[in-house]
């Protein structure tokens, strides 16, 4: 299970942090030798690697910061005067993570001009420490645990940051951070392998430059990886991505273009439902654009066992985790804000093949587990000796997807079957979805809207379709009658006599366990 707190609890909690600027000892530095460096040079250099045996990254931390608690880690906090290029008045700004706590293993962080890379070297003096922490007099070059972004134009909120393994987050308009992506991911929801960014290559922006350039070298015992983001920040934040990957052995379950998140409970799934919120999630649905042009809307579940499913598709045109509900009422949390967390969209740049866009959900006791993950999972597996590349584009704001003719399904709520107050002879579930959008808003009343419902066993009872009065949505509820405890896989989506009016609607329902 991952879990979050314990990779990317830093990002969120760490806003104290200040940062780094190689401004000073600056001289030091230009004066320094670089490498030459360029992607294909990169490239090479992560073939290479997956030629030799991994070595596993060493878990760097000295005596006085092994130990540390949550606290004394908090303490550390990097001094705003030394982040890179503040002197220079350039349109970003970057400040880095100090090593400890949960962040054992060390990044190289180098800047890039001119065609040379130089490396920014650990300094303790760009830090400051509290009481609780017996700093040496001599530190040796430690490297850092990671890093985040600041534009010039809002230089108190940091707009993205890598932190822990391969895991990056961005944020929108909102400048609230939520869910995670990922560099790659490989045996989800089994054995897992995470691999990591080992190092970054930073390019310095020019003085009118919209976008960040930066590379990073990725190292785990199955692969190896050369990545180049440009992120544009906004509303939504834009990275473009390429992942260059050099498999050391076979991969047969791979991710591409992963994307962790949180969902304990919802309206839809309140197994987990002991607090004064209504509902505690980053994320509250998949959404995928097929290749075929059929959207598919599936509502996130904390489920009592790890599940996985595989959504089959051809050369698909996105997908994401999106945050759809953005009402405070729901959520209740001034702290957490979830209403606020941004969701993120991912664009398949050219055609990725066969293969499945797969979502692997895992038992969540609390808020602090990200239990949900999605991917695109290629069809034939990674071999080494080949190269493979994909571009993609990720978005993150608060509503990223592309726009699509068909409405959207706001809400999806579950209970007791039959009619309240009245004794269910039959016992069932009911399952209520709302549509919004598209064509249904200029629909009346008395329009006729046919529900169409398949289920892989079992038997609907009571479909109907009307509309909420006093909203702009429609609402759709149906009861399940089912034996045995296997799991339902479930789809619905509305049309009338003009022809599909709404996206589809799946969702898997676990018959409760007898006891």
């Amino acid at each position: 299970m991952l879990t979050r707190r314990n990779l990317l609890k830093g990002i969120l909690a760490l806003a104290a942090f200040g940062l780094f600027s190689p401004s000073v000892g600056a001289n030091k530095r230009r004066a320094s030798s670089g490498l030459a460096f360029s992607y294909d040079w990169l490239k090479e250099k992560a073939r290479e690697l997956a030629s030799e045996p991994f070595v596993p990254a060493p878990d760097q931390l000295p005596a006085w910061l092994a130990g540390v608690d949550w606290d004394a880690y908090q303490s550390i906090r990097f001094r705003p005067e030394r982040a890179l290029w503040r002197e220079l008045g350039l349109p970003f700004q970057v400040r880095l993570f100090h090593l400890g706590l949960f962040f054992k293993h060390p990044v190289r962080l180098y800047e890039v001009a001119e065609g040379q890379a130089r490396p920014i070297p650990y300094r303790a003096d760009w830090f400051q420490f509290g009481p609780e922490l017996k700093v040496p007099q001599k530190v040796p070059d430690l490297g850092y645990a990671g890093f985040r972004v600041y534009t010039q134009r809002d230089i108190d909120r940091d707009v993205f940051a890598f932190l822990g393994a391969s895991y990056f987050r961005a944020v929108g308009a909102s400048k609230q951070y939520g869910l995670s992506a990922r560099g790659l991911a490989i045996n989800t929801g089994f054995d897992e392998e995470f691999p990591e960014f080992r190092e970054f290559y930073l390019q310095r922006p020019e003085p009118s430059a919209a976008a960040i350039v930066i590379y990073a070298l990725l190292a785990g015992p199955s692969v190896s990886g050369a990545y180049r983001f440009v992120v544009t920040p906004g509303e939504p934040t834009v990275m473009d991505i390429e992942a260059n990957l050099y498999p050391r052995r076979i991969i047969e379950r791979v991710g591409i273009a992963p994307l962790t998140s949180m969902f304990l409970c919802g309206e839809n799934d309140r197994r987990v439902a002991d607090d004064f919120r209504p509902e505690i999630h980053d994320s509250d649905g998949l959404a995928i654009w097929t290749g075929g042009g059929e959207w598919i809307w599936r509502p996130l579940l904390n489920p009592p066992t790890v599940r996985t499913n595989s959504f089959l598709d051809l050369n698909p045109k996105g997908f994401g985790l999106l945050q759809r509900d953005r009402n405070f009422d729901h959520y209740q949390d001034d702290g957490a804000n979830y209403h606020l967390r941004p969701s993120t969209w991912v664009e398949p740049q050219g055609a990725w093949g066969e293969g499945a866009v797969q979502l692997v959900e895992l038992p969540a006791p609390d808020e602090t587990f990200d239990n949900a993950v999605a991917f695109w999972h290629p069809k034939e597996p990674l071999v080494p000796g080949q190269a493979y590349i994909f571009h993609y584009r990720l978005s993150w704001g608060e509503d990223p997807q592309p726009p699509s003719h068909g409405a959207r399904v706001v809400a999806t709520r579950t209970g007791v079957g039959g009619i309240p107050g009245r004794k269910n002879q039959i016992p069932s579930r009911k399952f209520v979805i709302d549509f919004g959008g598209g064509r249904l808003n200029e629909l009346s009343e008395t329009a006729k809207i046919e529900p169409v419902i398949t289920v892989s066993r079992g038997q609907v009872l009571e479909p109907a379709v009307r509309l909420i009065k006093g909203t702009p949505y429609w609402r759709c509820n149906f009861d399940l009658v089912v034996d045995g405890h296997e799991a339902v896989d479930m789809r619905c989506f509305l049309r009338d006599e003009q022809g599909v009016l709404t996206e589809t609607w799946l969702y898997q329902y676990l018959p409760p366990q007898k006891v």
